[in-house]
This record gives structure tokens, C-alpha cells and sequence, in this order.
């Protein structure tokens, strides 16, 4: 896949699935714009210090002002990714307003501003790949993170109806959606699951990049299941 001099945006770059990410594209050729949250997180960033690496500072996805800043200092946008997201595991009862609409905002709305964003950076075509997760595919396994299903859902539908819009344009908008994926946290929080049946981060990434790389030529509208065996 054929990143050279490509620009790309990859929210959620810092995290693990990012790190992957980033550090495919990098490989590929791409110059990679990845917003961060805090210093701590960008002093930890493995890929800091590339030639084609550019870490910027911007506080919150959801915020519109922020993130059409961000955006609008761009030039020549191929791609936009959209990793960044928030997860919550909570029963119904356990759960408030204020629970939901943080994931609806971290996910949803962070989402949405940066494809939208994003469209107005693109020149001449482009492509979307958002995040969304299994239980948007398949919401019963969704209990006890109900809200977090519900924003994922949304990112399912988002993904589906802008992919409609814009294709007249030339933008391919897809989406995939792990399972659990292998990374230490998830590991630390699950110790006695099967690891080997849970997807790499490193096999999630090289479906994002097949889905953002300009050897994409029909693919759209697609919610990508990235299971492994799980």
C-alpha cells in the first residue's frame, strides 16, 4: 500500500491500537498528524521522534472549535482515522445521564466532527475509517455496556449514511469493528481469557490501512468485522 507523502490524520494515535496504526502508515511512507490529550501521553508515544510524525495538542475531540482548528491547518488530507473513543462497562442501573453522554461524545460526536472536518480538508478524494465494535454489529453482546453499545451504534449508522454522501466525491467512508483486541490492558483486566483468540493490534491496523490506502478503489459503507477467532 502506497502511503508516500500521503497525509494522514489518526485520532487515538497514542493508544494502542494507534501505536499500531501509526507505526504501519510510518512504514508505508505516510506523514501522520495524531492529536494528543496530555504530555504524559506524547512523551510515551514510541513514534515521537519520526521525521514524519506530528504530535499536536488538542484537548478534546468533541469540542468543534478545537477539532475544525486542527483540521483546517492541514493541507492536502488523504486520509482521517478515528480511533479515539471512551469505554464503559456498566449495568443499566449503574449507569446516569452523564455516563451516556460521555460516550456518545467520546465516541459519536468525535467521530462525526472529524469526518466532517476532514471532508473539508480532503483534496479531490480521500478516505474515512472509523472504530466502531462488536457489539454494534451484535447488541446483545452488549449487556452490561449499554451506553458504550449504543455510541457504537451510532458509529455503524454514521458510517453507513456519509458513506452515501460523499462517494460522488471520491471519499470511501468504512468503518471496522473488533472484538476484544490482545493488548496488555485487556489482558490485566481478563486474565483467564484465551489471549490467542483475541485479534492483534497489529492484524486490526493492516485492515484499517487496506480501508484508508488509495489501493481502496470500491470499498465503502462497510462495517469491517475484525474478530480473530474470538
Amino acid at each position: 500500500m502506497n502511503f508516500k507523502d500521503r497525509h494522514v490524520v489518526v485520532t487515538g494515535g497514542t493508544g494502542a491500537l494507534g501505536i499500531a496504526v501509526t507505526g504501519a502508515l510510518l512504514a508505508e511512507g505516510a506523514v501522520c498528524h495524531v492529536p494528543y490529550r496530555s504530555e504524559d501521553e506524547a512523551k510515551r508515544f514510541p513514534h515521537r521522534d519520526h521525521r514524519n510524525m506530528k504530535l499536536v495538542a488538542l484537548g478534546d475531540l468533541a469540542d468543534e472549535a478545537a477539532v475544525n482548528g486542527f483540521y483546517g491547518g492541514l493541507s492536502a488530507l488523504w486520509a482521517s482515522i478515528h480511533i479515539a473513543g471512551g469505554f464503559a462497562f456498566a449495568s443499566m442501573a449503574d449507569s446516569d445521564k452523564a455516563l451516556l453522554i460521555g460516550q456518545i461524545e467520546s465516541n459519536l460526536v468525535s467521530a462525526y466532527l472529524c469526518s466532517r472536518a476532514a471532508l473539508k480538508a480532503f483534496k479531490g478524494g480521500g478516505r474515512i475509517v472509523n472504530i466502531a465494535a462488536r457489539p454494534a454489529l451484535e447488541p446483545r453482546t452488549g449487556a452490561n455496556m449499554t451506553a458504550y453499545t449504543a455510541a457504537k451504534a451510532g458509529i455503524a449508522a454514521l458510517t453507513q449514511a456519509l458513506a452515501e454522501e460523499v462517494a460522488k466525491d471520491g471519499v470511501l467512508v468504512n468503518a471496522v469493528a473488533p472484538s476484544i483486541m490482545d493488548t496488555a490492558a485487556n489482558r490485566k483486566a481478563m486474565p483467564k481469557a484465551d489471549f490467542d483468540a483475541w485479534p492483534k493490534v497489529e492484524e486490526v491496523a493492516a485492515t484499517i490501512l487496506f480501508l484508508a490506502s488509495p489501493e481502496n478503489k470500491v470499498t465503502r459503507g462497510a462495517i469491517v468485522p475484525v474478530y480473530g477467532k474470538s
